[in-house]
C-alpha cells in the first residue's frame, strides 16, 4: 500500500482562509479521485460544519482518536463527496491541552493513531488557530506544512511565529517536517496592498510559496453556512476553479517531493 501523505494546514492567526482551505482543497483532491480523510482538530469545528456534519451525529471525534484507545477507521464519518471522509471536531478539545500536559509523550499522540496503514492518499489536518499542544500533535503527526497566508499588510510577521514552531518540532520530534507550501488566500488582483503582499512573500519565501492564488470570492464565502465546499455549492465559481488548481498544484509540487 502507497504511503499516505499527512499534511497539516496551519497558522497560528485566525480568520486566514485556513479552514476554508482545508475543506476544499480536501474536496478538490476528492473529486480528482484521490482518497482523503480530513482531521478537524479545532474546537470551533467549521470544518466538520462545512461538510454538513450536524453536532449531533459527532459522537467519536478527533479529541476520541487523541485521548481515546481508539483507532483512525473508529472515528471516521463519511461525507457527501465520494472519496472524502471527515474526523469530525468536538468542543472537548478546547480543554484537550490542560488535559494531556501531564502525559508523557503528549505531542506524539496524534502520531501515533496515524502512522498505521490507512486505506487514503492523503489525510489533511485542519489546526486550530494557536500553536499549542493540539497544533503541536499535528506537526509531530505530519510530514509537511501547508501555510495559508492572507494577502494584508502583517501576514508575514505571524509567519516567523510559525516557522520558529516547526523549527522545534524539527529538533524534538519530527525531523523530516518540512513545509509544504504558503498559500495566499483573501486577494485582491484591484487592490495595490495584496499586490505588495504577494511580491513580498514571493520574495522572501522563495519557491515556497503557491502559484495559485485564492481571491476573494463571494461563492466562497456563502458556501460554509451552506454546509458544503464551494465546488458543491457553485462549481463553477472562482473559488471552486482556484482550489482546484490548488489541488493540481498540490499534486504536482507531491510528485516532485516524492
Amino acid at each position: 500500500m502507497p504511503e499516505t501523505r499527512i499534511i497539516a494546514v496551519a497558522n497560528q492567526k485566525g480568520g486566514v482562509g485556513k479552514t476554508t482551505t482545508a475543506v476544499n482543497l480536501s474536496a478538490a483532491l476528492a473529486e480528482s479521485g484521490k482518497r482523503v480523510i480530513i482531521i478537524d482538530l479545532d474546537p470551533q469545528g467549521n470544518a466538520s460544519t462545512g461538510f454538513g456534519i450536524p453536532p449531533e451525529e459527532r459522537n467519536i471525534t478527533s479529541y476520541d482518536l487523541l485521548v481515546a484507545d481508539l483507532g483512525l477507521d473508529e472515528c471516521i464519518l463519511p461525507t457527501s463527496i465520494d472519496n472524502l471522509r471527515i474526523v469530525p471536531s468536538s468542543q472537548d478539545l478546547a480543554s484537550v491541552d490542560v488535559e494531556i500536559s501531564g502525559r508523557s509523550g503528549r505531542t506524539q499522540l496524534l502520531r501515533r493513531k496515524l502512522h498505521q496503514p490507512c486505506d487514503a492518499d492523503f489525510i489533511l489536518i485542519d489546526c486550530p488557530p494557536a500553536l499549542g499542544l493540539l497544533t503541536v500533535n499535528a506537526m509531530v503527526a505530519a510530514q509537511s506544512i501547508l501555510v495559508p497566508l492572507q494577502a494584508e499588510f502583517y501576514a508575514l510577521e505571524g509567519l516567523s511565529q510559525l516557522l520558529m514552531t516547526v523549527r522545534e518540532v524539527r529538533q524534538t520530534a519530527n525531523a523530516d517536517l518540512r513545509i509544504e507550501g504558503v498559500l495566499l488566500t483573501m486577494a485582491d488582483s484591484r487592490n495595490n496592498l495584496s499586490q505588495q503582499v504577494e511580491e513580498d512573500a514571493r520574495n522572501t519565501l522563495a519557491g515556497l510559496v503557491y502559484n495559485t492564488v485564492i481571491p476573494r470570492n463571494v461563492r466562497l464565502s456563502e458556501a460554509p453556512s451552506h454546509a458544503m465546499p464551494v465546488l458543491q455549492y457553485d462549481p463553477n465559481s472562482k473559488g471552486s476553479a482556484a482550489y482546484r488548481q490548488l489541488a493540481q498544484e498540490f499534486l504536482s509540487r507531491q510528485l516532485a517531493n516524492a
